[in-house]
């Protein structure tokens, strides 16, 4: 298990940076955490720190959102929050995406938990105040 907490957003990239050292060989991340959260900002932390400067956003209606790396490397990033039926997920080719071996950032997760593998890194990301967060993460 990894924790962390962070107290202002300036303290992200750190945690960012931390947090990819202690999965090194993980490629599956779903996200938990209330709306408002700080889902979004954290992936976009997380990819930053994997070298995408690309424009980051939550693909609240087209799903799934690709980004690029320095290094041409492939991230995608999940929004589930407004899918209807897991047959959506399908549609958009979640299972190639996730079994791609590319990094895959899940946000609202639980609205497709019969979709996931069985061995994914659970983010859980709670809210102490209006800036800090507490974020746990560990292999399930």
């Amino acid at each position: 298990m990894f924790s962390f907490q962070i107290n202002t957003i300036d303290e992200l990239p750190q945690a960012a940076e931390a947090f990819l050292k202690h999965f090194p060989n993980e490629r599956l991340f779903a996200f938990y955490g209330k709306m408002g959260a700080g889902k979004t900002t954290l992936i976009k932390a997380l990819c930053r720190a994997l070298g995408s400067t690309d424009p980051i956003t939550s693909p609240t209606f087209a799903l799934v959102n690709e980004y690029s790396t320095a290094g041409n490397e492939r991230i995608f990033h999940f929004d589930f929050y407004r899918i209807k039926s897991m047959e959506e997920a399908l549609d958009i080719g979640f299972d190639d995406y996730i079994y791609s071996g590319k990094y895959c950032m899940i946000e609202w997760p639980e609205n497709i938990e019969d979709l996931l593998p069985e061995e994914i890194v659970k983010v859980e990301i709670d809210v102490l105040d209006s800036s800090a967060r507490k974020i746990t993460a560990n292999i399930v």
